[in-house]
């Protein structure tokens, strides 16, 4: 019999099933990493509006200082999920420097309030104060070490920002606008949350979906029963 160049061989069919086999096992993980990361021992707490803010103690800033929640005297306080590596984040840090400045400007008594829980490399608190200095951030970037404060909020993507009033209530949770491209964006959701919140009143919009990149959590090791 002879063998062309397009005639399968004996064993080929056999060897291609294998290796695509083998090729799907090792795509599955990559494509669900992001998923995988997010989702990993979630047992933890997913606030939402009308929840109270959980609060933190001692998270280091890039400025050197530890910062607790109930330091900041503010009527209104927004803490936003973020992150060095995330493309999204990066994105909005812009738009976050410009809100801290409209708090400002308009003599608003609010203070944005930004934590890096990833722990993955390049988010770790001497990459932050390069990112904080290099990008003149007006407002506290602060490491979540542990991770402990991100998974009390139950922050799944960066950037996730939650708008807390005067009673450290939650009264909007979700993106800081209606579009990715800040051209294009005609809805900035945290600052209507702001205002109204300053007004002692609750904003029409409670919570929109975080677009973004899924928070990094390290897997914790169970112990076996």
């Amino acid at each position: 019999m002879t063998v062309s160049a397009n005639t399968p061989r004996p064993g080929h069919w056999t060897f291609s099933l294998f290796r695509c086999v083998i090729l799907t096992c090792c795509l599955i993980p990559v494509i669900s990493v992001d998923v995988l990361e997010a989702q990993s021992d979630a047992d933890f707490a997913s606030l939402k509006p009308g929840d109270q803010a959980a609060d933190w103690k001692e998270l280091m800033g890039t400025d050197d200082k530890p910062y607790s929640l109930e330091g900041f005297q503010k009527d209104v306080v927004v803490v936003c999920f973020t992150s060095n590596t995330c493309p999204y984040s990066v994105d909005y840090e812009d738009r976050m420097k410009a809100l801290q400045k409209s708090f400002e400007d308009e003599g608003l008594s609010a203070q944005l309030i930004s934590i890096n829980s990833n722990g993955v490399r390049g988010d770790e608190l001497e990459a932050m104060k390069k990112r904080a200095m290099e990008k003149q951030f007006n407002f506290p970037y602060l490491k979540d070490e542990s991770q402990s404060v991100a998974r009390s909020y139950g922050a799944t993507y960066t950037p996730e920002f939650y708008v807390l009033n005067k009673d450290r209530t939650i009264v909007y949770r979700g993106a800081m606008d209606d579009q990715t491209d800040p051209s294009k964006a005609t809805i900035n959701y945290v600052q209507d949350a702001v205002r109204a919140a300053i007004n002692g009143t609750l904003p029409k919009v409670s919570e929109v979906p975080a677009r973004g990149c899924a928070v990094r959590y390290k897997r914790v090791r169970r112990s076996k029963q």
